[in-house]
């Protein structure tokens, strides 16, 4: 379809048109033109046949794109399928996400890689399947990571399950760099985790519930840091949530390690004090930590240590949320609410142009995904949005078929209103 996007500041450093407010013309699929003032009969514009799009404080980026999204399909349809979760992207603004291999049958074959992809080739949100990095995720057998790759798959995970045996990160490792793939890996040392359901302090102590000390995730940078240097892979590092964690991967950076790293939205502003009630809604994996960590990753967004901001989105059925703390599931659907709480809570802290760096421009890169651009000639992979828009939070605003969300009622700054991407335009 042809779509006219009128006065648009535009917000894509690798853009000649950053920070100008223009028309954009949209024309089968991919930006045709660029420029203070288009008109409808314009000759490059065909008169009648195009969308005419115009909003408010309207703005555009490159197209979001999540780095951790959990989806469910197959195998728990209950809590999200593919269509519902690439809804709740569409919702939030993201034309992009990499799904988690947390299924049932895990995605550790090419025959899972194919299923997603094909179950979303038509989608306008596009849905990157991320791999297993051993079988069924159990931490043991490394799956074949080549076959999977030819098949399309270029991220290995085995996500919240850390790989906790040395031997087989070492060697997935090196496979990765057989095969030009990323290897990810969330740093929790659950020897020293100890089944914890909190962050180790003060306010877990005065709870009576099991904590997680900030040495579970540190230790396990250490390892990775190290086998990342011993291997001369590319490593990232997921879920980011301590300071000392933070000044580990800043200084490896500096040494030249090939590594990325991203924190969940909840983990840069909500604190250990969310759970004081025993509110299962803020029970998240890693857990939320002190006031001083929050600091120290919204500083590492500042100075590149934290490369991407992640939703972590994880549906999860009600009787798994409304029970006591201790056997309560670990998440926060995150898509719908992503911009309206960075909004509010990180973009006074590190700006709008660095924002879109962190959910739309590195993503693709670590990713290897092809660059998106809004410039002349490039195909349209575009969010439109108003960063100062204030709005309430319902539930109707969620699109996923889970509703474990702190945030209904809460009031958010800065709403994604549409998103064009595969010839699709639609409002969110």
């Amino acid at each position: 379809m042809n779509i006219l996007i009128k006065s648009a500041k535009i917000i894509d450093p690798k853009s000649k048109y950053n920070n100008k407010i223009c028309d954009v013309f949209i024309k089968d699929g991919k930006i045709d033109k660029i420029a203070k003032k288009i008109k409808s009969n314009d000759k490059n514009v065909q008169d009648g046949s195009e969308l005419i799009y115009s909003a408010e404080n309207l703005h555009i980026s490159p197209g979001w794109f999540d780095l951790h999204s959990n989806f469910g399909e197959p195998g728990y349809e209950q809590k999200e399928t593919l269509e519902t979760g690439s809804n709740a992207a569409l919702k939030g603004g993201f034309t992009g996400v990499m799904v988690m291999p947390n299924n049932k049958p895990s995605i550790d074959n090419k025959s899972m890689i194919n299923f997603i992809r094909n179950a979303t080739k038509d989608n306008i949100v596009d849905v990157i399947p991320a791999g297993n990095i051993t079988k069924d995720g159990a931490g043991n057998d490394i799956v074949e990571m080549h076959e999977m790759n030819k098949a399309g798959c270029k991220v290995f995970t085995d996500d919240k399950n850390s790989i906790k045996r040395n031997e087989v990160m070492k060697i997935a490792m090196l496979y990765s760099k057989d095969s030009s793939s990323l290897i990810m890996n969330y740093p929790n040392d659950k020897s020293i985790a100890n089944d914890g359901v909190m962050h180790e302090g003060n306010i877990s102590t005065q709870l009576g519930l099991r904590g997680i000390p900030a040495l579970a995730e540190e230790m396990m940078v250490d390892r990775d840091l190290n086998l990342c240097e011993y291997t001369k892979c590319k490593l990232h590092l997921s879920y980011i949530s301590t300071k000392k964690s933070i000044d580990k991967i800043k200084k490896a950076k500096a040494k030249g390690l090939n590594i990325t790293a991203d924190v969940t939205i909840h983990n840069l502003f909500l604190t250990e004090q969310a759970v004081n009630n025993f509110d299962t809604r803020y029970k998240v994996m890693p857990p939320l930590r002190t006031k001083k960590d929050t600091s120290a990753l919204i500083k590492g967004l500042n100075n590149g240590t934290i490369d991407v901001i992640s939703t972590d989105h994880s549906p999860i059925n009600n009787e798994y949320k409304k029970i006591e703390f201790d056997n309560a599931k670990d998440g926060i659907i995150g898509l719908e609410t992503a911009f309206g709480l960075l909004g509010k809570y990180i973009l006074p802290n590190i700006g709008l142009e660095k924002l879109i760096e962190k959910i739309s421009i590195n993503p693709r890169k670590i990713l290897q995904l092809p660059e998106v651009s809004i410039s002349e000639g490039t195909s349209a992979n575009i969010t439109l949005f108003n960063p100062e828009i204030e709005w309430e939070f319902s539930k109707n605003d969620i699109k996923s078929k889970s509703v474990n969300t702190p945030f209904i009622g809460e009031k958010l700054t800065g709403k994604a209103l549409a998103i064009f991407n595969n010839g699709q335009f639609k409002e969110s």
